[in-house]
């Protein structure tokens, strides 16, 4: 975490880029050695708030933002060691265990994201609805570290928020696949928790939800003109860069991470130079404009990066969504005496958004007063939800080192795909 001087405004970094380029005054100024990564607070809450204001002044119309936001997409991509695409090369996919629950099934998931590199998760799927069926990528955050094996029962993809969140949208009637990040969940078997801190966890990861995408779309059944992502703090951090770089994405509801001061504070969030670069700047409430005009609900708190969304963040999402005339598709729930979860209250706010713009059947888990009702889920212990085991091991041939890993991943170059953009 950088420590900023008071001084911090007077070092105005002049803007010698292209007409699409741009660096906003007082960011610090370039370091003369090492990548421009934007760890943890980089800004200020003032200073974060400043740097908006002068990308609305910078970028008064939707002409201006949209030539810059391609620049920054690009920018992005470049900065997260995706330029160009990867080639999407066969996901293998492996689905195991199908276990039939009150509404909807599970399955245990693994795919090939990059040859020999395994992808694991958990497939939740509607028994009482019809397709088409929208699509949901359930990403998640960081949780509390592991110190014994007994956490993996209350981890990540493991604990019961998040089995409850996948397995509620599938009764709802959506297709959701629960994503493990980089070297959590059942990734450790495959790489080893310490990997996690290695600023390649943002490439894979990146790259590792676009390709669920890929696999989510690839059902019987999957609707491709409604997809969705969801996650909390570093999940938020994916669901934000997936949005901005896929425009596949069509909902996406970022909780606890939108924040024009805050960059994340792991390597899988900011180890990488997608927020600035010689000739842009991005903060994550810039990165969750790039959404516009596609529907976005912000879920903030009072008690972490996001406590000023309603006053800052939120008037400028609604300003960019403004160029498009689409305001009224971003929203934001704030619960200002909340703190940094995916908890019950940030749960049926997403639950109510999701139903409202995927057409999901909101009724089948709704009480008769109106309350929603999770309370049908049937959360598993973690031993259920790992695709390897005794039964299913590990591939001889799998690969375990995030660099050959990485290595493997830049050996598939893409055909001259440029930037995905909308």
């Amino acid at each position: 975490m950088h420590s900023l001087a008071a001084s911090f405004f007077c070092l105005a970094v002049a803007t010698a880029a292209p007409s699409t380029g741009w660096l906003p005054e007082g960011i610090l100024p370039a370091p003369k050695d090492g990548a421009l990564v934007c760890p943890g607070q980089y800004l200020t809450p003032e200073q974060g708030a400043a740097v908006l204001d002068q990308a609305r002044r910078r970028f008064p119309d939707r002409a201006s933002w949209e030539a810059y936001a391609r620049h920054a997409r690009a920018r992005i991509q470049e900065g997260a060691g995706l330029s160009p695409w990867p080639r999407r090369t066969p996901l293998n996919a492996v689905m195991r265990k199908l276990r039939r629950y009150d509404g909807y099934t599970v399955e245990n998931v693994a795919f090939e994201s990059v040859p020999g590199y395994f992808v694991t998760g958990a497939l939740y799927r509607p028994l009482d609805a019809r397709p088409p069926y929208p699509v949901v990528l359930n990403t998640h955050g960081h949780g509390k570290p592991i110190t014994k094996p007994d956490d993996y029962d209350t981890h990540a993809r493991f604990g019961p928020g998040m089995q409850t969140r996948s397995a509620t949208l599938a009764r709802m009637g959506a297709i959701v696949f629960a994503i493990d990040m980089f070297a959590y969940g059942d990734s450790i078997q495959l790489v080893g928790q310490g990997a996690h801190k290695q600023p390649v966890a943002l490439t894979l990861q990146l790259w590792n939800a676009m390709r669920a995408v890929d696999l989510l779309l690839s059902l019987e059944g999957a609707d491709p003109q409604r997809v969705a992502v969801t996650g909390e703090s570093g999940g938020a951090t994916q669901a934000l860069l997936l949005t901005a770089l896929d425009p596949r994405v069509t909902v996406s509801v970022p909780v606890v991470m939108v924040s024009s001061h805050f960059f994340g504070g792991c390597p899988c969030e900011s180890g990488r130079p997608i927020h600035r670069s010689a000739d842009h700047f991005v903060s994550n409430a810039m990165i969750a404009a790039l959404a516009a005009p596609r529907p976005q609900l912000v879920v903030s708190d009072g008690k972490d990066w996001t406590s000023r969304v309603p006053d800052v963040e939120l008037p400028f999402l609604q300003h960019v969504y403004g160029y498009y005339d689409a305001g009224a598709n971003v929203a934001n729930v704030h619960l200002r005496d909340e703190g940094h979860d995916y908890g019950p209250s940030k749960r049926t706010a997403a639950y109510r958004f999701l139903s409202e713009r995927l057409g999901l059947n909101l009724s089948a888990i709704q009480r008769p007063d109106g309350t929603l009702d999770e309370g049908r889920v049937t959360v598993e212990r973690a031993a259920a939800l790992h695709v390897f085991d005794a039964e299913f091991p590990i591939p001889a041939d799998a690969l375990h080192d995030a660099a050959r890993i990485e290595q493997a991943l830049r050996a598939q170059p893409g055909e001259g795909e440029g930037t995905i953009a909308p």
